[in-house]
């Protein structure tokens, strides 16, 4: 589209529709995507202008130049798209650790951008030609999304498979080091900002969204950075219940970022409304509960901890409220 040509409107942006957690729905009525493991984002599109809000509402445009290839493969049409950026390894499969490095930067240098690559996986289409679609069946948006033709070196649109077993298609996910799949009702409109039956979510690996409520010195060749992260998650009362700590899982460069962020959080006392075990408490610098992570674990105690956990990285697109007990 010439510059001189009047660009048409932006999309307003939508609350992202979330999925429930569950095993894969049964049943003609589903079809399935594969669960992609990055950063959920909203993404108009118009003329030559592209933007693009996280799930939390924050304009991410910036952050990822990737996007701006949208125009070209839209030939200006505006559009409101649904889906997620990711990190790609060298097998062509999410790597959350990878995307890491591109997550907390908002404008990227080339360099950054030419050593990990994001790529935008579209999955749903909210809005098209000025009509918006959120009333539409999932089918029917689906059909309108594969209508356009999206395929770039930094875009694309991934399969929705309908008349499969689901179960079927979680071990397909397993053997190609996925991270699970997602099932969606065929019929369903698009619920905004709500988490809804409609969509099931299998994992498979348990990952748990965290609140940091405190950190311990590191030691020995960790001296000059942090030990371990002490962490919680809100139950339904709106208290912070402690998980656990976590001490695995953490690259240098992610330690020393890490450390920036909780030192201007100290606080004097636990933020966890409850009791933290004397041995864990005893070496804690307290933060304020503002910090939002990840983690992967393999068995929750009886005692509610999480056993074995490696963590996985901050969540700037996730709200502290967002981090729910297991």
């Amino acid at each position: 589209m010439s510059g001189s040509e009047p660009q048409p409107e932006l999309p307003q942006p939508v609350a992202p529709m979330l999925a429930t957690p569950g095993r894969p729905p049964a049943g003609p009525g589903w079809a399935f995507e594969f669960k992609w493991d990055g950063v959920r984002a909203v993404t108009a599109v118009a003329g030559s202008r592209v933007r693009a809000h996280s799930r939390r509402g924050n304009e991410i445009t910036g952050a990822y130049p990737e996007l701006t290839d949208l125009p070209e493969l839209l030939d200006g049409r505006p559009v409101l798209l649904d889906g997620e950026v990711v990190a790609l390894d060298a097998a062509g499969r999410p790597d959350f650790g990878m995307l890491q490095h591109r997550m907390h930067v908002r404008s990227p240098a080339p360099e950054l951008v030419e050593r990990i690559p994001v790529s935008y996986v579209v999955f749903d289409l909210l809005h098209l030609d000025g009509r918006p679609l959120l009333r539409e069946s999932y089918d029917r948006r689906r059909a309108l999304l594969d209508e356009l033709g999206l395929a770039g070196a930094r875009v694309r649109v991934p399969p929705a498979t309908s008349g499969v077993d689901g179960e079927h298609l979680l071990a397909v996910a397993r053997s190609h080091g996925l991270e699970g799949v997602i099932g969606k009702r065929r019929t369903a409109q698009y619920e905004q900002g709500r988490r809804s039956p409609a969509w099931v979510k299998t994992a498979l690996l348990t990952t748990q969204e965290v609140v940091i409520g405190g950190y311990t010195a590191g030691e020995g060749r960790r001296s000059a950075s942090l030990g371990a992260l002490l962490l919680g998650a809100y139950d339904d009362d709106g208290r912070l219940r402690y998980l656990g700590h976590v001490g695995t899982g953490f690259t240098e460069a992610a330690l020393q970022h890490l450390l920036g962020e909780l030192r201007p959080l100290e606080r004097p006392s636990s933020p966890f409304d409850e009791e933290v075990p004397r041995d864990e408490a005893r070496k804690a610098r307290w933060v304020h509960p503002r910090l939002v992570g990840e983690v992967v674990y393999r068995v929750l105690t009886a005692e509610g901890r999480l056993r074995h956990a490696a963590w996985r990285g901050l969540r700037t697109d996730k709200t502290p409220e967002e981090a729910r007990l297991p």
